[in-house]
């Protein structure tokens, strides 16, 4: 039976603008982060079984700063600025950008990031960019496919596996895979789960895998392909995009 780390306290730390302000780096944190209206926020507050904790907005691209929230006083959630909406000024947007880079690459104690895909939709470039890139910077990811109960099973089905056999012809090794939905609570048990493993791992606090640990795509490295795949050319990240 595995057990399923039971959440008491959910507590706002902090907004960050950039590195320097975030919090310390004594706590493990779990970062969610996916194009603009994935249901992110929604997502955090279904996991933390806090209504209200992350603000919930019909604005696409409302969350412009790095959130903390510290749950149980032992491990941080991390809400970050979601990728991809136009409400914001491009000179504000280059800004955000650098800055989720900057956590994503050097937060020592960022133990996983929850990369969001909307079920709803087939694989979108902006999504199969960035988790390229992810992967290009060592970065541990899983994938969660969002908003599970607006789709019917066999477009959810579709929709994901199209997604994975794109990176299956990158890479040797999937990252795990989740399917949830913040209205129904649909895969909160396995989430949590995923994060409880991860916290028995990080033992005393310890956060980002170090050299020698396990790959975010398994044991391959972000540049090879399987020897049967097809061959794909692998499509660089567009470099006006800082992540």
């Amino acid at each position: 039976m595995v057990f399923i780390v039971n959440i008491s306290s959910a507590i706002f730390d902090r907004s960050a603008p950039d590195l320097d302000s975030c919090p310390d780096e004594s706590l493990p944190e779990f970062a969610f982060i996916g194009r603009s209206n994935v249901g992110k926020s929604s997502l955090l507050n279904m996991l933390a079984g806090k209504s209200g904790l992350a603000r919930v907005s019909t604005t696409p691209g409302f969350t412009k700063l790095i959130n903390f929230f510290t749950m149980n006083k032992s491990w941080r959630l991390v809400d970050l600025p979601g990728y991809g909406f136009a409400q914001v000024a491009r000179k504000d947007s280059a800004k955000f950008n650098q800055a989720v880079s900057g956590y994503l690459e050097g937060r020592e104690n960022l133990c996983c990031v929850f990369a969001l895909i909307d079920s709803g939709l087939p694989p979108q470039a902006i999504d199969l960019e960035f988790v390229e890139w992810l992967a290009s910077h060592a970065v541990p990811f899983v994938l969660v496919f969002t908003k599970a109960d607006a789709v019917t099973s066999a477009r959810l089905q579709a929709n994901s596996k199209a997604f994975t056999d794109h990176l299956s012809a990158l890479y040797e090794n999937l990252p795990e895979t989740f399917t949830c939905s913040a209205t129904t609570g649909q895969g909160r048990s396995e989430l949590l789960g995923m994060i409880e493993g991860a916290l028995a791992e990080a033992g005393a606090g310890s956060g980002k895998p170090q050299t020698g640990d396990a790959h975010p795509l398994g044991d391959a490295p972000a540049t090879v392909r399987k020897p049967d795949s097809p061959a794909v050319e692998k499509r660089r990240p567009d470099r006006s995009r800082p992540w």
